[in-house]
């Protein structure tokens, strides 16, 4: 765009009076091919204003152009939308460029239908409304194409009506978090709740609908919602998973219709269930079930529900029971609440989580081993319990679904279960019920020899390896360092076979976008040189500058362009995530979330980076996580690492951070960053919590800063202003109150704290 001034007589102009006696001053904007734009009078406003005070439809021409220059040709135009968009507000006509903009970075000729289209939906959506419709658009892009998109966008009225503004719908945004405190609340291992077009659960996440406006009251579309999550827990919990679905129904002739029949037979199973463990949910989901209501039901359907009601039911019942029944033309209807069943994500899930948790399960019994063979002169059975695996013993437990849990024997007596070995046999029980016994071997490498403590002790320390380094800790009591206390172990993080990173960017698309432009931007914003006498582009600024200099009667300044210079960026940054017990569950979803957002985004700047996770169980065992090191490209092998992130034990931050920062301080950096991304203040079993953890942690912060480093500490810790100020600082700390949002302040504090 180019600018030229105007000087013109007073008497010829059809405007006010300006200050100036004699002459009226003008600017008018041109396009680069010289065509004319639009006037600016002496204030800098256009003039021929919308309607409600907002853009003119000249500007707004202008702003969309830029948006979808790229398809536009002698026969297509903005022009007609443009004049459209005068019609509303200046909030709604930047609401609309910013959402064409979002939808050009999917697809510009999309963008250019949405220009043409979308503008009624303006009249016809408010802000949050509009933005569901906006993700509802793009989900059919990236789902179908163009023309699908395009098609969604023609039907706005009949999206309105359906979904959109009605008072009593109830939105996923909405009921998120209360739905989620509920599913934390009931039996079983984690699980994740995401917005989808598709309900259904892959054993780890509930899939949940973006909107829903069934019904004519907020309080039943809400008490749908729970109904949807509930059903999908109950696949989760009562073992809906544990035979092969995909092999059953690819018996029959018609597998599809058979994976119905399924499919309608266990909800008969599962609701049964959640009346018996959840009444008063159950007594919710009722009205959405006509099933379990009907009187006029085959005489083979009635004795089917007869048979899966009973508690002892399971999904082998459900299986044999389908056997019977598919030769019937009787077919229930889905329920409201019924979603759908994707048997071959869910195989593959619960596949990959149990090889893990199997390993896991190994790993542990081996050190349980050792403990009890380092802590007693001779084992049970006068040494001949190294050749003896665990066992596991059933006990009644009215909780579980199986009715029992497991307690764990080795050679015949009972031994206490430490709590991560409870949850990983609750975990492998609940995907597989019955846990086979070679789940059970230890690994034979890693067992004690010998009953002597000192034998014990020595293969424990060959299992480990020699610790990394020793470093001192700060006992702020005595007002001295303890010398040579804690023992570092590192570690590589195991890299897994999994799609987090591609599901992650896709399920932030919108927002990896904008970072993308984000860092762009703060890349260039290094290399732009304003106010200078010649250059690749216009300064702004500076035009307005020096308009108002000749308003005055000063000289035109000759320094109005923008000019590009190299200036190479000179940044180190060491991510220190915190992989501690609290962190399971959405934290370290997030968290990983984060770490993959910002890698791709880190790509664009090239800036130096690496990422290590830390963890321990006292001093003695205070560990390092290696994810990616300074030297190390960004890679699959990274990403399979942060796929693997996962809880491991305490939060001991003070060793971290003198290790992290003597690795830094070893990099050639002119500006060198430690970025904390934990969820609570230091804490772990032999005293360091309190003000013993917090006071060790200050004081290596303090010894990072005489390094020549900046720490900085992200947390979700609501309550921890107080002691982050003592620590890091008033302005080297950020509190994130909502842990979805992490990912989002993450890459945005990285851009700030790095300009």
């Amino acid at each position: 765009m180019n600018f030229r001034f105007w000087r013109r007589d007073k008497s010829k102009s059809t405007t006010a009076a300006p200050a100036d006696p004699e002459y009226q001053y003008e600017i008018k904007a041109y396009s680069k091919d010289g065509g004319f734009i639009q006037s600016l009078d002496r204030a800098g406003r256009n003039q021929n204003g919308s309607i409600y005070g907002g853009m003119s439809e000249r500007e707004i021409q202008l702003r969309l152009e830029l948006v979808v220059d790229q398809v536009l040709t002698t026969a297509r135009s903005v022009f007609a939308p443009a004049q459209q968009l005068t019609q509303f507000s200046l909030a709604d006509q930047e609401r609309f460029i910013q959402s064409a903009t979002t939808v050009s970075d999917a697809n510009a000729e999309l963008s250019y239908h949405f220009c043409h289209l979308a503008p009624p939906a303006l009249m016809l959506l408010d802000e949050g409304a509009w933005a569901d419709w906006l993700e509802h658009i793009l989900s059919q892009y990236r789902a179908h194409d163009v023309q699908a998109a395009i098609t969604e966008m023609q039907a706005i009225e009949q999206y309105v009506a359906s979904k959109s503004s009605a008072p009593s719908s109830v939105s996923y945004d909405e009921i998120s978090r209360v739905v989620e405190s509920i599913v934390l609340g009931l039996n079983g291992r984690s699980l994740n709740l995401e917005s989808s077009e598709n309900l259904f659960t892959d054993t780890e996440t509930l899939h949940l609908p973006a909107r829903l406006s069934e019904f004519k009251t907020r309080e039943e579309n809400f008490a749908l919602y729970k109904s949807i999550a509930i059903h999908q827990w109950a696949q989760t919990w009562f073992g809906t998973f544990r035979i092969n679905i995909q092999q059953l129904v690819a018996t029959f002739k018609d597998s599809e219709r058979a994976l119905n029949l399924f499919h309608a037979l266990e909800t008969v199973r599962l609701d049964k269930q959640i009346e018996r463990e959840l009444p008063g949910i159950a007594r919710a989901m009722r009205q959405f079930n006509s099933l379990l209501a009907a009187t006029d039901l085959p005489v083979t359907w009635q004795q089917a529900i007869e048979k899966l009601s009973t508690p002892e039911a399971t999904v082998h019942d459900t299986a044999e029971l389908l056997y019977a029944l598919y030769d019937q033309a009787y077919l229930p209807e889905r329920t409201l609440y019924q979603g759908e069943l994707d048997p071959e994500l869910a195989n593959s899930k619960i596949q990959e989580r149990t090889d893990q948790e199997k390993a896991e399960l190994q790993e542990k019994l081996t050190e349980l081993r050792e403990e009890l063979m380092s802590g007693t002169d001779t084992m049970p059975g006068e040494g001949d319990a190294d050749e003896e695996n665990f066992e596991l013993r059933e006990v009644e437990d009215d909780q579980r679904p199986d009715g029992y849990r497991y307690d764990l024997e080795l050679d015949g007596k009972t031994v206490d279960i430490p709590e991560d070995i409870q949850e990983l046999l609750n975990s492998i029980q609940q995907d597989v019920g019955d846990i086979p016994e070679e789940y059970l071997e230890t690994n034979e490498d890693k067992a004690s020899t010998d009953n002597d403590n000192a034998a014990a002790e020595s293969e424990q320390n060959e299992a480990l390896g020699e610790p990394l380094a020793l470093y001192d800790e700060w006992d702020h009591s005595r007002q001295k360092y303890r010398k040579d206390y804690c023992h570092l172990y590192e570690q590589t993080v195991p890299a897994i076979t999994s799609d987090f990173a591609a599901k992650t960017l896709k399920k932030h698309y919108g927002l990896m976008k904008s970072l993308n432009r984000t860092f762009e931007a703060l890349r260039d914003d290094n290399r732009r040189l304003r106010k200078q006498p010649y250059g690749e582009d216009i300064d702004l600024d500076a035009v307005i500058e020096s308009y108002a200099d000749i308003i005055n009667g000063h000289e035109l300044s000759q320094n109005l362009f923008i000019k590009q210079r190299k200036v190479d960026r000179n940044i180190a940054v060491m991510f220190m995530v915190d992989m501690s017990g609290s962190t399971s569950g959405w934290i370290n979803d997030m968290e990983r979330e984060a770490l993959i957002l910002l890698c791709e985004s880190l790509q664009l700047l090239g800036d130096q980076y690496a990422i290590y996770g830390f963890s321990g169980r006292t001093h003695q065992r205070c560990d390092l996580y290696r994810i990616k090191e300074f030297d190390e490209p960004y890679s699959k092998e990274v990403k399979a690492r942060i796929a693997g992130i996962k809880p491991q034990d305490y939060t001991r931050m003070g060793v971290a951070i003198r290790h992290l920062s003597k690795l830094l301080s070893k990099v050639e950096a002119k500006s060198k960053l430690l970025i904390t991304l934990s969820d609570g203040r230091p804490d772990d079993q032999d005293g360091y919590r309190g003000v013993y953890g917090i006071e060790d942690t200050r004081r290596a912060l303090v010894e990072a800063k005489f390094l020549g480093i900046h720490p900085f500490c992200i947390t979700i810790d609501t309550e921890s202003a107080d002691y982050l100020k003592h620590m890091y600082g008033p302005v080297n700390f950020t509190i994130v109150d909502q842990v979805d949002k992490l990912p989002y302040k993450v890459s945005d504090i990285y851009r700030r704290i790095t300009m």
